[in-house]
């Protein structure tokens, strides 16, 4: 019998710019994605029946084939059936740090943890891109969250670009509890609304989602320049969701008017909404101050920092 347990890094979005629409019903975007301390730990062990159990300590998070982390295991299962026949199932333990469906890739990073790991437990000796090509067939934030650290992503999130890592700067999240932004409904609306100003010619949109490389928040990042990453933070997903979210508003406005906050957005398809900070101290004192500002025991409140790796083994037996 053997099991790893390994730590699955959430991440957010430095950057989104929807650009149009792509061949496959998807968008094509550009993102600087970023992975940060906050993280889940799942635990792989070998079964000796051939199946795949999932089991989660958070009650909103499906056990069955609905689960990522199940059709991970299951891709895995289906791509290299001699190994499967050979060490057997996997049981699979999630433990939830992560809040669910909160534009934090969440399901998308245990995921990738499950694919790290059966690589391990089946020693199928598969390289890191190998990983990140099959991550893309179960969803555009897997890759990223294989590979971790910061990386622009084009295509539709899966065609990864490595940047110099970010490490420690100071991050506060906030997340109410109950609610949830469902992603296909955020680019549906952003589709039906801001379509028209869609790159419609292949050639262009590919030209244009390239940009970002030479963009400014890209320089900032180079330069590791945290205050000016903060300046030039942007999300098209926000023209939609924060009309939509008063309350997702009002918790980016509070952060806003914090002294101490570089900047502030809203992560992916929301709802969560972060602030940058140079130092752990001004995080902790924000966190305090937003629980003041906002009485209402639903809103969850993190402190983390950027880190510079995606999915780590913690420990083997």
């Amino acid at each position: 019998m053997h099991s790893y347990s390994l730590i699955a890094p959430a991440k957010i979005n430095l950057y989104l710019e929807i650009i149009g629409n792509r061949p496959d019903g998807y968008h094509e975007l550009a993102m600087i994605l970023q992975s940060i301390g906050l993280a889940d730990q799942i635990e792989l062990r070998s079964i000796s029946i051939d199946s795949i159990r999932v089991h989660c300590n958070h009650p909103q998070v499906p056990t069955d084939k609905s689960n990522l982390a199940y059709r991970a295991a299951e891709l895995m299962a289906r791509q290299f059936p001699e190994a499967f026949a050979k060490y057997g199932g996997v049981e699979i333990t999630v433990n939830k740090q992560i809040p669910v469906a909160a534009g934090l890739a969440g399901g998308s990073t245990n995921a990738a943890a499950v694919l790290v790991g059966i690589n391990l437990l089946w020693k199928l000796g598969l390289t890191q891109s190998e990983l990140e090509e099959l991550g893309g067939t179960l969803g555009s934030d897997v890759p990223f969250c294989v590979a971790g650290g910061t990386a622009i992503a084009t295509g539709r999130g899966e065609q990864l670009s490595p940047l110099p890592s970010l490490d420690n700067i100071y991050v506060v999240l906030g997340k109410y509890r109950s609610l949830e932004v469902s992603t296909a409904w955020a680019y549906k609306a952003y589709r039906e609304q801001f379509g028209n100003s869609y790159i419609r010619d292949s050639d262009n949109l590919v030209a244009r989602a390239n940009a970002v490389h030479s963009g400014t928040i890209v320089k900032a990042v180079l330069d590791k320049d945290a205050g000016e990453i903060a300046q030039k933070l942007h999300n098209d997903l926000e023209r939609v969701v924060l009309p939509a979210y008063p309350q997702v508003l009002q918790l980016r406005e509070v952060f806003a008017n914090k002294q101490g906050v570089l900047g502030t957005m809203m992560s992916g398809s929301g709802p969560t909404v972060f602030a940058l900070f140079e130092s752990q101290q001004q995080a902790e004192l924000v966190l305090l101050q937003v629980r003041e500002a906002i009485l209402d025991h639903d809103l969850e409140l993190f402190v983390t920092r950027t880190i510079t790796h995606g999915i780590k083994v913690a420990s083997s037996v």
